[in-house]
């Protein structure tokens, strides 16, 4: 039987768009309290309705970002390595994050002092490999010290396109060897790595990119995105795959969509070492 997917998200209580760090926040457009919450409401009860366990972490007054759980750190197994937040803005979420997993089992862990590093928004597990973002939040040099400490393998890949400042914008994994990818948001270079790596790319256009399409939280055969990307849908239908579309428009208005929305707890559907332990689990 497979292992319950386990998800911390973040009630949006104290949401909105009080700084601009990346080019889709505007302070002059205003996220809508009461539609932000019926949209992460939605997220959250389809991804219940698919099986996964959503666990809550308490929203914190000006910090209207903590409702983006995906940036908190990266787990591997029982390890949560913390995030280390480019801009000061966001730097109050990790005292907050790193008492919850603290608490809740994790043996917690920084990088050095210079080196940032955005968690799960730039450092996605795709089979035995760590596909690691960098330029706009994460630097190179920190994804090889995340690869070091924990004995894995580190793709570097260079984000180019402003719009899609980390890793989870542009590029999903769904399996250890297939995933979903905006080309555009790559150099040549990172394109022919992905090319090379991973068995199955399914590409999205620059339009339905642009809508966040990438940014979807894979349980399962079943993948949660922003609505707004028939191709993609049909695209990965062909693939076996069921989308799941939802309205996430006003956590598009900060940057983010379903994927910055959550954090898997026990590792992502792609990541082989997950896999090795749950089969581990269930012999």
């Amino acid at each position: 039987m497979a292992e319950t997917p386990r998800i911390l998200m973040c009630p949006p209580e104290y949401y909105g768009i009080e700084y601009e760090i990346n080019p889709w926040m505007n302070r002059g457009v205003a996220s809508d309290p009461d539609e932000s919450r019926r949209q992460w409401w939605a997220l959250h009860d389809a991804l219940t309705g698919l099986g996964a366990a959503v666990e809550l972490l308490d929203p914190v007054r000006g910090l209207p970002d903590l409702v983006f759980t995906a940036n908190a750190g990266l787990v591997y197994r029982d390890l949560f390595l913390s995030s280390r937040f480019r801009y000061g803005e966001r730097q109050g979420e990790t005292p907050v994050f790193d008492r919850w997993f603290a608490d809740h089992g994790f043996a917690v862990e920084h990088t050095p002092d210079d080196h940032h590093f955005e968690g799960a928004g730039d450092a996605l597990f795709c089979g035995d490999a760590l596909l690691a973002g960098y330029r706009f939040r994460s630097d190179a040099r920190t994804m090889q010290w995340v690869g070091d400490r924990l004995g894995v393998e580190v793709l570097p890949l260079e984000l180019v396109d402003p719009r899609y400042y980390h890793l989870d914008t542009c590029f999903c994994p769904l399996a250890p060897d297939s995933a979903i990818y905006f080309p555009g948001a790559f150099d040549e270079y990172g394109r022919s790595v992905l090319r090379d790596r991973i068995r199955t790319l399914i590409e999205v256009s620059a339009e339905e990119a642009f809508s966040f399409s990438c940014n979807a939280v894979v349980v399962g055969r079943s993948v949660v995105l922003n609505a707004g990307a028939p191709k993609l849908a049909r695209s990965l239908g062909r693939h076996g795959y069921e989308a799941v579309p939802l309205s996430l428009t006003e956590f598009i208005k900060a940057g983010g969509s379903a994927k910055c929305l959550t954090f898997r707890l026990d590792g992502e559907d792609a990541a082989s070492w997950r896999s090795a332990a749950t089969r581990a689990a269930s012999a």
